[in-house]
């Protein structure tokens, strides 16, 4: 009599099955049922790996709204351009486009800062970075006195590394702490601490705190430049690992960068939640410090709207990864309630814009002035002392570093040309500017870094040497 073969784990991958969950209960059932021949390989069918998916042999087109105006920015707009090709071969992705203040963010096939890619029925955490939902919010306190706002606002905000300590924390909602708690990438209990501890803190970086008059009305408006800090970055790098699993089971040959989850599996369903969560996280981020300036101050809140310009927006099976791109359309902003806010740099005023989908803007805007060097290029530029560059790039405002450390990477020649970012946006329909918020002065992190305790306790150690 034949005695038929147990199956094993070993048989299955020597028949070209790689291994995962489902094997154990497979072999189960294939040797209490005693599968073989045809009948054990039409069951196997179920759990055969899918071929590759291939790259797009040519680039998806994409729309370019953006023009080198010197020989330096020739060479910005060419690596964005080239950067943008490679990426388009991404085979998710449906359509594209670039913003006039569109610079590189990392090796070749990177969304740009400044770019917004589409992707069908996919999710890729690389095309949002980690500053998810980096955003703007403004509140106009009708007549308050510019100054008075912003010593309270420097009271009452906190940049720079870490969060705030338990005596200084605002109130973390028990709806969003029960968002946080019900989401497989949010509930662990360090992404909670630290989601509280972060709560009314801006950052570094080009993160700030403004402070200025409306054009149209003579209004004191405070708008806050900030993302989801460490959650959105927990959050981020959590999303990178899921996507790089299904990038070697469906695409190895995709960058790693743009890796994907797929939406339809169990985990993109629960990063498109958590993902809202933290856009819910980072809105309250914002509204916990204007607040704090209307009650420390006991003034009145005219007006208050906001949106945020590094997300990924659905619109059915498409999802908009919008890697520093101002929404448009309301159709990507559930809780519109005003026109889109797009800042330039601390010395130019944050424009107050609406406008709507074109086929070449695909419902969005630029989202600030971008950048057409890096910050180390930008300050081996610069000549005289920091306090000599500081005074000639910031006269006549009102600018403060949280640190007290001067960061001249931030100061407005940092930035590209603020009117040309303009003539731009006009050039090709990327929002009709309606008002405009004169800049009276700002608040941003600084050079935190520069005495930074690691530092500090390294330069002791190099002296005792």
């Amino acid at each position: 009599m034949k005695t038929q073969t147990k199956i094993t784990g070993h048989i299955l991958k020597a028949l070209g099955f790689k291994q995962g969950k489902w094997m154990k209960e497979a072999i189960a059932h294939i040797n209490e049922n005693n599968l073989e021949g045809d009948v054990l390989m039409t069951y196997l069918q179920q759990f055969k790996s899918p071929d590759p998916i291939a790259l797009h042999a040519k680039p998806i087109d994409f729309s370019i709204n953006i023009k080198a105006e010197n020989e330096m920015e020739e060479d910005n707009v060419a690596k964005v351009i080239n950067s943008m090709q490679t990426l388009m071969k991404t085979p998710t992705l449906v359509a594209g486009a670039i913003m006039p203040d569109a610079c590189p963010a990392g090796p070749d096939g990177t969304i740009p800062v400044g770019g917004v890619a589409v992707a069908k029925n996919a999710i890729h955490p690389g095309m949002h970075s980690a500053d998810i939902c980096c955003s703007v919010m403004l509140t106009d306190f009708g007549k308050a006195d510019p100054k008075g706002i912003l010593d309270a606002a420097h009271a009452n905000t906190h940049f720079g590394p870490g969060g705030r300590d338990r005596n200084t924390q605002f109130r973390f909602p028990k709806e969003l702490l029960d968002a946080f708690e019900a989401n497989y990438f949010l509930g662990d209990k360090d992404m909670i601490k630290m989601a509280r501890a972060h709560l009314g803190t801006q950052g570094d970086g080009n993160h700030f705190l403004f402070v200025g008059t409306s054009k149209k009305t003579g209004n004191t408006m405070m708008v806050t430049h900030h993302g989801s800090r460490g959650p959105g970055a927990r959050l981020y790098t959590k999303g990178m690992k899921i996507a790089e699993r299904f990038r070697k089971e469906l695409s190895p040959e995709t960058k790693t960068q743009n890796a994907w989850i797929p939406f339809e599996t169990e985990e993109g369903q629960a990063y498109w939640d958590a993902l809202q969560t933290i856009r819910d996280w980072t809105k309250l981020n914002h509204e916990v410090l204007h607040n704090s300036v209307a009650e420390s101050l006991e003034i009145n809140i005219e007006n208050r709207y906001w949106n945020e310009h590094n997300f990924v927006f659905k619109d059915g099976d498409l999802f908009y990864h919008a890697k520093g791109a101002t929404p448009l359309d309301a159709k990507f902003m559930p809780d519109i309630t005003g026109p889109r806010l797009i800042p330039l740099n601390m010395s130019e005023p944050v424009l107050i814009v609406e406008g709507s989908t074109t086929k070449t803007n695909l419902g969005f805007a630029p989202h600030g002035a971008g950048r057409n060097v890096s910050r180390t290029q930008h300050r081996k530029s610069k000549t005289g002392t920091i306090m000599q560059i500081f005074k000639e790039e910031t006269r006549g405002l009102d600018v403060r570093f949280f640190s007290n450390e001067i960061d001249i990477t931030e100061l407005p020649s940092a930035y590209k040309n603020a009117q040309a970012v303009r003539q731009q946006m006009d050039e090709y329909g990327l929002g009709k500017v309606i008002d405009e918020v004169m800049p009276y002065g700002c608040i941003m992190a600084g050079d935190w870094q520069k005495n930074a305790p690691w530092r500090v306790r390294r330069e002791k150690r190099n002296k005792r040497k």
